[in-house]
């Protein structure tokens, strides 16, 4: 079976990184992670990215670069991991995909819980050297 593709963005705000906990609709609910998504038919991973953070957190995004790449535990997905700055503004979560949103330091994020592996070596191994 082929592997779709989804993004993952790391939307910063000087050092912080703004991460979601998915929501009751959301695949994997309760889960802390970036905001992420898949792509649609026809779509770069710049536009992916930009629709994603706007349709779950309301933000205005600028794509800066594609950083890294991962794929889910099961598979099923490999992960365009992109960096991105958000224009001033507030999160506004969308209800149903986002139960909670905090900007967090890579420290921070070492102390929630539940998180995906992935997530985890991003934040340890992959953000400081950005």
């Amino acid at each position: 079976m082929d592997q779709r593709e989804a993004i993952v963005a790391v939307v910063r705000r000087g050092e912080r990184v703004l991460v979601i906990q998915r929501g009751p609709q959301a695949r994997l609910p309760g889960y802390w992670a970036p905001l992420s998504g898949k792509l649609e038919s026809g779509e770069s991973q710049e536009e992916a990215l930009v629709r994603e953070v706007h349709e779950e957190v309301g933000l205005r995004v600028s794509p800066v670069a594609k950083v890294w790449e991962s794929q889910t535990a099961d598979g099923l997905f490999r992960l365009h991991w992109w960096t991105a700055e958000a224009e001033a503004g507030e999160v506004v979560m969308h209800p149903g995909e986002v139960s909670d949103a905090r900007w967090v330091t890579p420290s921070e994020f070492s102390r929630l819980q539940p998180v995906f592996a992935a997530d985890r070596e991003f934040f340890d191994r992959v953000l400081p050297q950005l």
